[in-house]
């Protein structure tokens, strides 16, 4: 409140004083008092418009103007600007007709000519202004928000004054808009009502791929990029069937237009990835898929298996089997599916077989003695999970649950125990990774400080290697 009489004390004195002056019987001669009366009048006049347009502020502040003139409803500025040239248009008005003794009806007449003609040249400059008065009144879109204006440019918005509008692009250039061309055309408000953006990735793969397993592969994509929002939650659809395979499209949302260029580039690379892992690529023109056809048919046998082995190759557990080993437990391993909700093992149960993940997330969940559930980590395209069954016997630490629809290869014990046979030395380096991912577990369980703890540390491979022979009897 104090701030507001601050601010409309001094055009308030002036206008009481100039008031004042125009009534009070100064002792001048006549010529000199008519002079002085007439200025004061002015001045009254002028200082009365500025008075009432300081009040206007107060009581209905423009746009940015709110920690100044007090709290209520909030003008636009470009309204508020209008509001004040009225103000100052009738005080000049009355000067001519009160002070002056002028006919204004005389002088409008004149000067409609020249309104007439000074309005045709400025037409444009005038649609802009009204345009910029009206997208104020209607907010269609604010400061800060991202505005596609159509032919290309988006921008967010950084000024809206008389004539145009500002927009800065994600390059970093201010393009300057006329608001006649805004209001005139379709714009899209990106920000408003919900600055969350959803985008649409096609994506066309071969038509020989069955249609569940390219879902799988295209969903776990998207659910294994972080930038994407899982609420609302992404999803694939078939956008069309082509000569050359099958359109996917892949949808899915991101927190604001700004992020949409980096999230559809993170997108676009785990399909690749994910794409690789499973032996699977985009599609070709019929005539070059032929002669790959060939070539893969001379080169290699059973798809499935050329796909375990390839996801093999990438764990770093069997990185000293040699590449005959690896192979014989690629055409060892078997295929299973898991829809999404289902688990491929359970915390507890005994199990002696590693799992591999093709295709699809699953989830790594440690339920806690005490009650609750701690999540130990994510298994995408690539991951292993179940190493300590496989070569120690002993229970399942974890449930591990499909999140999505998924492929898992599965590696028994009786599999890999010819191997260990016959090449002891192999358990020396199996039990330094199985070491270091036990204690990982356990970091995530109880805390990295308490797993860090005392000496253990030193003496767990050595321990290991202990379990490891003991279980397979070597």
């Amino acid at each position: 409140m104090g701030a507001a009489l601050r601010y409309l004390i001094v055009p308030a004195l002036l206008t009481a004083l100039a008031a004042y002056g125009s009534l009070h019987p100064w002792p001048f001669p006549k010529q000199v008092l008519s002079v002085v009366v007439a200025g004061c009048q002015t001045v009254a006049w002028l200082a009365g418009a500025w008075f009432a347009s300081r009040l206007l502020d107060t009581a209905l502040p423009p746009v940015g103007m709110g920690r100044r003139a007090g709290r209520g409803p909030q003008i636009p500025r470009l309204l508020s600007d209008l509001l004040h040239v009225v103000l100052y248009a009738v005080a000049l008005v009355g000067i001519l007709a009160f002070v002056f003794q002028q006919p204004v009806s005389g002088l409008l007449t004149t000067s409609s000519v020249v309104i007439a003609v000074i309005g045709f040249a400025l037409r444009n400059v005038f649609a802009d202004i009204f345009a910029g008065i009206a997208l104020n009144m209607e907010h269609p879109f604010r400061l800060g928000d991202w505005v596609d204006t159509g032919g290309g440019v988006v921008g967010r918005v950084e000024e809206i004054n008389w004539r145009a509008t500002r927009l800065m692009t994600l390059d970093g250039m201010m393009v300057v808009t006329p608001n006649g061309g805004i209001a005139g055309t379709r714009f899209t408000n990106l920000s408003r009502p919900d600055p969350r953006l959803r985008i649409q990735m096609p994506v066309v793969l071969d038509q020989d791929i069955p249609h569940a397993q390219a879902r799988r592969i295209l969903m776990s994509a998207m659910v294994c990029t972080p930038e994407v929002l899982s609420d609302p939650a992404p999803d694939v659809i078939v956008d069309g069937l082509t000569l050359n395979g099958v359109s996917y499209v892949l949808r899915f949302w991101v927190p604001s237009y700004p992020q949409a260029a980096l999230v559809r580039d993170r997108v676009a690379g785990a399909v690749l990835d994910h794409l690789e892992r499973a032996g699977i690529g985009l599609a070709r023109h019929k005539q070059e898929m032929q002669i790959l056809r060939r070539r893969a048919t001379k080169r290699r046998g059973s798809g499935v298996s050329r796909v375990a082995e390839s996801l093999l190759r990438g764990v770093p557990l069997l990185s000293a089997f040699a590449d005959e080993e690896i192979t014989q437990l690629a055409h060892a391993m078997v295929r299973r599916e898991l829809r999404a909700g289902t688990s491929a093992v359970r915390q507890g149960e005994a199990g002696q077989s590693l799992f591999l993940v093709a295709e699809g997330v699953l989830d790594v969940i440690h339920r806690r003695e005490g009650g609750g559930k701690v999540t130990w980590a994510r298994m995408r395209p690539g991951d292993v999970f179940g190493e300590m069954s496989l070569l120690t016997g002993q229970p399942r630490s974890a449930d591990v649950v499909a999140r999505i629809d998924a492929v898992v290869f599965e590696l028994d014990k009786e599999q890999i125990d010819p191997i260990l046979r016959r090449r002891p030395e192999l358990l020396d380096g199996l039990a330094r990774l199985m070491a270091a991912r036990q204690q990982s577990n356990e970091a995530a369980t109880a805390g990295a400080a308490d797993a860090a703890c005392g000496g253990g540390e030193r003496n767990a491979p050595q321990e290991m290697i202990g379990r490891l022979r003991a279980f397979f009897g070597l």
